[in-house]
This record gives structure tokens, C-alpha cells and sequence, in this order.
């Protein structure tokens, strides 16, 4: 998989950038994701994901992380469809935004390390980037139960 990891704050770690990269990478191998998916990650603080909150979701408020999935269908746009291209193509499933200050207040809230509330959020991130969600009680059952199961066979516990 390739990952692109942007820090528009500048404080996330060359070691906390390796992490979210190999939590990520586990992750796609756990749901037997392509190798050749690409997709990015982009750390902002709470003003910047207030401003994405607002301008795709109508919140104005921030959040901790934002996932714009490229194979979402939307009405009257074209689908690609990558298993009917001639040529082979990576396939981008799209980008996470994270809010670095939501992720340390949270960190603090949970009682828990800033990387793993890190992990947490990238990988929440991730699952929604592919079909996983979260809106009635069956999907969240099971899109939470595989996000704890990949961060504990990781390692990343609480």
C-alpha cells in the first residue's frame, strides 16, 4: 500500500508518521486490501478541520478525523470502475484528515497515550475509507469490534 502522511502542524514525529504507516499497512493486509492501494493521511489542527468540517459536512465545530472516501457514489458523478481497465491502476481509496489537538485532548479525555489515540483515529479513518461505518447498530458492531481486533493484534492497546 502506499501511504502519503502530510503534517500541516509539524508536530507529529518522524516516529509517530512510521507508526500510523505500518498500523495502516497491518490493517490493509487484516482485510486483504490490494498492494497496490494508494491513499494519504494529513494531519491539521482544530481550526483547519474546522474549516473541512464545515465547508463537506455543514458542521461548524471541529472533529478528530475526516475520511473523503474517492469510491463513495455521488449523485451524477461518474463511477470508475478500476476492475474493467485495460491497463493495471492504483487504486486510491481517498484521504483522512486528523485534527492533532482533538487527538491529544482526547488522548487526555481517555486516558491513554497521544499515539494511540493516533493509531485509533488513522485506523477509524482507514475502516471508513473502506465501506466500513457506523450509522445503525449492526455496522457499528462490526466496524468497531474490527477496529479494536486490529489494533490489538498490532499491539496498539489502551
Amino acid at each position: 500500500m502506499e501511504l502519503d502522511l502530510y503534517d500541516e502542524t509539524n508536530q507529529i514525529t518522524m516516529e509517530q508518521k512510521e507508526m500510523v504507516n505500518s498500523l495502516l499497512e497491518f490493517a490493509g493486509k487484516h482485510i486483504e486490501l490490494p498492494k497496490d492501494t494508494e491513499m494519504s493521511v494529513t494531519f491539521v489542527d482544530n481550526e483547519n478541520i474546522q474549516k473541512i468540517n464545515k465547508t463537506y459536512r455543514g458542521k461548524d465545530q471541529p472533529t478528530d478525523v475526516i475520511s473523503f472516501a474517492i469510491e463513495d457514489e455521488v449523485e451524477d458523478e461518474l463511477m470508475i470502475n478500476f476492475d474493467e481497465l485495460d491497463e493495471p491502476m492504483p487504486r486510491n481509496i481517498g484521504d483522512i484528515i486528523i485534527s492533532v489537538d482533538k487527538t491529544a485532548s482526547q488522548a487526555k479525555e481517555y486516558n491513554h497515550s497521544f499515539d494511540r489515540e493516533l493509531g485509533f483515529l488513522a485506523l477509524h479513518g482507514f475502516l471508513h475509507l473502506n465501506g466500513y461505518d457506523h450509522m445503525n447498530p449492526e455496522d457499528e458492531k462490526e466496524m468497531f469490534g474490527l477496529q479494536k481486533e486490529i489494533l490489538e493484534a498490532y499491539g496498539l492497546k489502551r
